[in-house]
């Protein structure tokens, strides 16, 4: 006899995937199993225990209805598909209250000021029941039909196009029951909001598949492959597992591929069926911040390096499919083939004939065709996002291109940068203003690398990529690698790095300041216990306008209470809290122990954290997902650089203000 699905329950400490579950074999999922996973998952806290009770509900999936598992892993990622496709639902919150308000008999007004007071109408729709009496009780959800409705949302375009979505989110509400409104409104507002980052979600997939191995004969004969393995085996084991698991997804980020190749093959299977695809983007390599050109040769002390410029610029990874096409993707996988047709019509022309299909790893920066010069950053982003049209292009581009992944059907991210470079300039033909390799220099000495930083800020970049040649020298996804470096031009001055930082808070402001934010609680991100951490208040880099800005954009952000993942200092809490969306750039003074502050906390002092002094706002940066934030690790790391540059300056007592 299966469990009632308003009981289930993932977290059981000796959870069995076909008695523990609330469906049977051969039956779709309940979607009432995935919303109790989510409620177990949003009151957790600590990392492997999320892993955890995802991956067993992953496991009944797998021994139940293996053909559930796609759509239930695209549940709890909140995606339509993979990002590059850039399905979206495209409903605004208003036509969301519209629907709920009509499924459930209430009043527009009445649910509007509801879901201002509780800044979540995921809980103000689980707690409107629906009083329209309906002569049969509709159907339970089940969690692919839920997933089947979101996407046919996301595809429906034209103008009756909104009342048919409005008709779809009103089914919706009218069947739900218990928890699934919650979750049900959260996925069509765009935010679940439980704390569950993608990595996890990849090491419970890798997990559940691990234990109770897909492909077996009901009854399974292998319910927990780990049986007999000690507690360390165990771990290793499982972590070893979601290592090839994230690496492929890092190769190949297609769900829609990668999940049946798990459910057919297994995971140790992955590597050989999920490979580099032109047409599919990769996660691009990230460098590492440095604090001058003494810790680049301390870090790389025998290796053969290179310097090269460091456009400002937008990351643009170009793929030339067999059939020609060209498409081009930005560092988050967004597809911005058709932002920039320039490019794709240039990119055939300069590549040699040799190249049959070839993935680049490239920056696009503003070009002054007059002045034969770099335009800066903020005059790229005045071109329009998509659609353009070549004839109406103001902002002319450049292509520096700086490493090459992919060349005629073979990977090369194994291969050492000096040969990928190599390829790279023996494939393409340089173009003036069009199509450029990076500027670079291969040297290892202080005076020349100083000289060469020098250049390339007149020559208006932002300093200088350092990387190693041929030791290390792999194209590393899944992780910021110390193989890249960067040397901006800060480290000269000696005004400390700059931070990108998750707002997750904010102060009303006071005086001339009422009536907007006057400071903001920033935070770093800690990949390990995937929590934000405060780091620091900043009030100062603002102008009235910013603030004014700011306060509208936020304000649709903000929530009752602190998200379980958010750790900050009792003293430090804001008027409003806000969900974790935007990152800005912000440059400080320097680092210091904060008792306050909970960033980098255990990394350098066990009890106290770490704090910025003298925060200053730079940019917002939209093109960084809050996970993307610097991280807790990256803090501790910077601290600890500049206590070396003061050999242990005495810790003054720490100014937190703004």
């Amino acid at each position: 006899l299966t469990l009632e699905p308003a009981e289930y329950n993932p977290t059981k400490s000796s959870y069995h995937p076909v008695r523990d579950a609330c469906w049977g074999p051969g039956q779709k999922i309940p979607y009432m199993a995935v919303a109790r996973t989510f409620e177990y998952i949003e009151e957790e806290s600590a990392r492997l225990k999320i892993i955890e009770t995802l991956s067993n509900l992953f496991r009944s999936v797998i021994v139940l209805s293996p053909q559930d598992l796609l759509p239930c892993v695209y549940l709890c990622l909140n995606r339509l598909g993979p990002a590059y496709e850039g399905l979206e639902l495209g409903i605004g919150k208003t036509i969301l209250m519209k629907a709920l308000a009509q499924a459930t008999g209430r009043q527009l007004d009445q649910i509007k000021a509801e879901a201002a007071e509780k800044g979540d109408l995921g809980v103000v729709a689980e707690n409107s029941r629906t009083t329209q009496g309906t002569v049969f009780a509709p159907p339970k959800l089940g969690a692919a039909a839920v997933f089947g409705k979101l996407q046919a949302i996301g595809h429906m375009a034209g103008s009756s196009s909104m009342n048919k979505k409005i008709d779809i989110i009103k089914s919706l509400f009218v069947a739900c029951r218990h928890s699934e409104a919650r979750y049900v409104a959260r996925s069509l507002e765009g935010k679940l909001r439980i704390g569950l980052a993608e990595q996890s979600v990849l090491s419970a997939l890798a997990q559940a598949a691990s234990l109770t191995p897909p492909g077996q004969k009901f009854p399974p004969d292998v319910l927990d492959a780990a049986k007999g393995k000690s507690a360390d085996a165990r771990k290793a084991w499982l972590d070893e597992r979601a290592l090839i698991v994230k690496q492929a997804f890092c190769e190949l980020p297609n769900y829609n591929i990668i999940v049946p190749v798990l459910l057919e093959h297994g995971v140790e299977s992955l590597p050989q069926y999920c490979k580099i695809t032109p047409g599919i983007p990769l996660k691009p390599m990230l460098a590492h911040p440095t604090k001058g050109i003494g810790e680049v040769l301390k870090r790389f002390e025998e290796a053969a390096f290179t310097c090269e410029y460091k456009y400002d610029g937008e990351r643009a990874q170009i793929h030339i499919l067999e059939n020609g096409e060209v498409h081009i993707y930005s560092r988050n996988q967004e597809n911005n083939t058709t932002k920039y047709p320039d490019i794709v019509t240039r990119v055939p022309k300069v590549k040699n004939s040799t190249v049959e299909s070839c993935i680049l790893d490239a920056e696009a920066v503003a070009w002054d065709p007059v002045s034969k010069q770099i335009l800066p950053f903020q005059v790229l982003t005045t071109r329009k996002r998509k659609d353009v049209d070549a004839a109406e292009i103001r902002v002319q581009v450049c292509i520096y291109a700086f490493d090459m992944l992919y060349l005629n059907g073979i990977s090369l991210v194994q291969k050492p940068l000096s040969q990928r470079r190599t390829l790279l300039h023996n494939s393409f033909t340089e173009v003036e203003g069009q199509f450029l390799f990076a500027t670079s220099m291969d040297t290892s000495n202080v005076d020349e690398i100083a000289e060469f930083l020098e250049r390339s800020i007149k020559d208006s970049c932002e300093g200088l990529m350092v990387k190693t040649l041929e030791v290390d020298a792999t194209y590393e996804i899944a992780k910021r690698s110390h193989n890249w470096l960067k040397l901006k031009k800060d480290y000269l001055e000696g005004v400390g790095d700059t931070l990108d930082l998750a707002v997750i808070g904010a102060y009303l402001g006071k005086g001339k300041r009422a009536g907007t934010y006057g400071g903001f609680l920033l935070a770093c991100y800690d990949e390990e216990s995937e929590e934000f951490q405060s780091i620091c208040k900043i009030g100062t880099g603002f102008s009235d306008e910013d603030l004014e800005k700011l306060h509208n954009s936020l304000k649709d952000y903000v929530i009752p209470q602190p998200r379980p993942y958010y750790r900050w200092g009792g003293t430090a809490e804001p008027d409003h809290w806000l969900d974790a969306q935007h990152v800005w750039e912000v440059k400080c003074a320097d680092l210091s122990i904060s008792p306050i502050h909970r960033a980098a906390s255990g990394l350098v002092d066990e009890e106290k954290g770490i704090s910025l002094r003298f925060p200053r706002f730079l940019r917002i940066r939209d093109d960084k997902k809050p996970e993307e934030a610097t991280s807790s690790a990256q803090v501790a790391e910077l601290y600890r650089q500049q206590q070396q540059i003061q050999n242990q300056l005495p810790l003054e007592k720490d100014d937190d203000f703004y």
